[in-house]
């Protein structure tokens, strides 16, 4: 176990700094000049210019650019924004709101799409059956934004049960909705994964050779389907939290919540690159971490993979 950890970690190093070029190099491709945006009402001394062109490395090729980004980020220097704040710092103030939604949101992902997804799997073909898969159609073809403003119309304007923007009433208040609504987007295919995978364990045919040796229904489903079952299940949910972390711009933007969603929006509106990178690739590190526990994770579900 410990050699296969040790050989996918050296794995992401390549993945790292592949995807973290691809992502400089579209920053780098924005149209417009940064400089230009720190000044909209008056132009900015030429001298001035220059000086903050040689400090950003502005002036270099791409790739003299990206060098010098990736070797600051070896060193855990993500570098410092147009005003010379440093990136890490506004990160750091950032994240903590993205991670509260992020793991609100991924609970109530468990839960509705677990729960539904055992739920319809063990009636396969019944009418409970039916009506997840109704609930998943909905919530698959609804495009988030519509579900985040009707839910804001019904639970904050109509029935005043939450607040519908800010953080100003804290955890959980504050984030009980929007994460109600990341959860509910999300949850549609984690409940049609799971009740497929449970289906095709039913059919297997190691249950029916449990269910003849005379066990019990309750020990073949909680104590053999269930816990194969789960398997791919983990894989998604572990995938699905960093997923969360990056896919909460439009969730950040739609309830104004400051995380780091809405840092890129900013950012990317001011052609702030330094942040927009360093955003990315924080968002990217957190996804190849999240894929790791997830490997390793295999072998305390299933031991037989301990030694692949």
């Amino acid at each position: 176990m410990l050699g296969y950890a040790v050989r996918r970690l050296l794995q992401m190093i390549p993945i790292l700094v592949g995807t973290t070029f691809l992502i400089f190099a579209l920053v780098f491709a924005l149209p417009g000049d940064p400089i230009a945006s720190l000044s909209p009402d008056r132009p900015l001394p030429p001298s001035l210019v220059n000086a903050i062109r040689e400090r950003y490395h502005l002036n270099d090729p791409l790739i003299t650019q990206y060098w010098y980004y990736i070797t600051d980020l070896a060193r855990g220097n993500f570098g410092v924004d147009f005003h010379n704040r440093p990136v890490a710092d506004l990160l750091a103030a950032r994240w903590p709101v993205t991670l509260q939604l992020a793991l609100t949101a991924w609970l109530m992902k468990i839960v509705i799409g677990v729960g539904l997804g055992f739920w319809s799997g063990l009636r396969h073909g019944r009418a409970a059956d039916h009506f997840a898969l109704g609930f998943t159609v909905v919530f698959l073809a609804v495009p988030g934004f519509v579900v985040a403003m009707g839910a804001q119309w019904l639970f904050g304007f109509q029935l005043h049960l939450v607040p519908v923007v800010g953080i100003e009433a804290g955890w959980p208040m504050a984030f009980l909705l929007p994460a109600l609504v990341m959860g509910l987007e999300s949850s549609a295919g984690l409940s049609r994964l799971t009740r497929t995978s449970l289906v095709e364990v039913l059919r297997s045919e190691y249950l029916r050779t449990a269910r003849a040796k005379g066990l019990s229904p309750g020990r073949v489903i909680w104590g053999h389907a269930l816990r194969n079952a789960i398997i791919p299940v983990v894989t998604y949910l572990g995938l699905s939290l960093a997923s969360m972390m990056g896919g909460a711009v439009v969730i950040e933007y739609i309830f104004n919540l400051p995380g780091i969603g809405g840092l890129m929006v900013n950012s990317l509106a001011l052609q702030e690159g330094t942040v927009v990178v360093g955003v990315a690739t924080v968002l990217v590190l957190v996804y190849l971490l999240f894929n790791l526990l997830v490997d390793l994770s295999y072998g305390l579900i299933d031991p037989r993979m301990r030694n692949d």
